[in-house]
């Protein structure tokens, strides 16, 4: 089991997904307790028994060339698929459970990651969730630094969110369409309604997610960009923009899928434009996901299911 028919053991490739992980040769053989001209020779043995350059090496550290973000994907695939058959058939323990994932601002991706991470059932594990901007989902897993990405596409933004991906070899997998809601707070005074349209928030603050230096309106986290407001305030983070929903009256505009485990001062109110938002997940588009990934995607189609909303994929 340790010799695949291309010549590559899979220590090769156990070595090679803790090069990547650590962006460094030297950080990697001192994470496994091995030799570092140990780990250098292993590094250059595969790239040879494979006929190409997985790493781009410098006095910094290494990074993976294209083909290395390809051939990590598959090793990933490789390690985990003989990690389950040896549970299976030859009684070993379940293995450490790894998975990346980044995503916009949503509380049902969280929720979906905390009912992943309890049933995994691993008594070891290494998961990362990253929410973050746009343009960095989008690098995260190009580069493989996550397995999966979660953001939205509407109307406005498609083409050039579809370019990019294409551009980056990754492909966009509807999950569901919602109707766009504001997030405010449970002291907001809009909350007696039953919908509100766009003249209604235009005495309060409008929250958005900072895009740093790709602040284009095609990134931004919210549909409407485009449009104008009086008061505009960009946060970072998901704890600060529910601060400032409480204590500045402000909104935002989402899914309206909220976890009331997770954020119980905010309510979700309907919004009257005829704009939808189409929520997916993007991977590469030639790598097969993880059993991990497909696990956790699961989760997040049965947390999504539990608003009564329907399913696109």
């Amino acid at each position: 089991m340790s010799q695949g028919t291309s010549g590559v053991t899979l220590q090769q490739l156990h070595y090679f997904i803790e090069v990547a992980a650590e962006g460094s040769i030297t950080a990697a053989a001192e994470l496994l307790y091995v030799a570092q001209p140990t780990m250098s020779a292993a590094m250059k043995d595969l790239e040879t028994r494979v006929g190409r350059t997985l790493l781009l090496r410098s006095a910094r550290g290494v990074t993976l060339t294209v083909d290395g973000v390809e051939f990590l994907g598959y090793a990933r695939q490789v390690v985990e698929q003989v990690a389950l058959l040896e549970q299976r058939y030859l009684g070993r323990p379940p293995s450490r459970r790894l998975l990346g994932v980044s995503a916009q601002h949503y509380s049902f991706a969280v929720d979906a990651f905390v009912r992943m991470v309890r049933g995994s059932g691993a008594a070891e594990y290494e998961f990362s969730l990253r929410e973050t901007r746009t343009w960095d989902i989008i690098e995260d897993v190009r580069t493989l630094r996550s397995e999966l990405g979660i953001l939205y596409r509407s109307d406005f933004n498609r083409k050039v969110i579809d370019k990019l991906l294409r551009d980056s070899g990754l492909a966009f997998h509807p999950i569901f369409l919602a109707e766009p809601h504001i997030f405010v707070s449970r002291r907001n005074p809009l909350v007696s309604r039953d919908r509100v349209g766009l003249a209604d928030l235009a005495d309060l603050p409008r929250l958005t997610f900072d895009q740093g230096a790709n602040n284009s309106f095609y990134f931004a986290e919210e549909i409407l960009s485009t449009l104008s407001s009086r008061q505009e305030i960009r946060v970072s983070d998901r704890a600060t923009i529910f601060s400032l929903m409480i204590g500045l009256d402000g909104y935002t505009i989402s899914t309206g899928i909220i976890s009331d485990d997770l954020d119980p001062e905010i309510v979700a109110i309907p919004l009257d434009v005829e704009e939808r938002i189409e929520i997916g997940w993007i991977s590469h588009a030639a790598i097969p996901l993880t059993e991990q990934a497909q696990r956790y995607l699961a989760e997040v189609r049965a947390v999504v299911s539990g608003f009564g909303v329907a399913l696109l994929g």
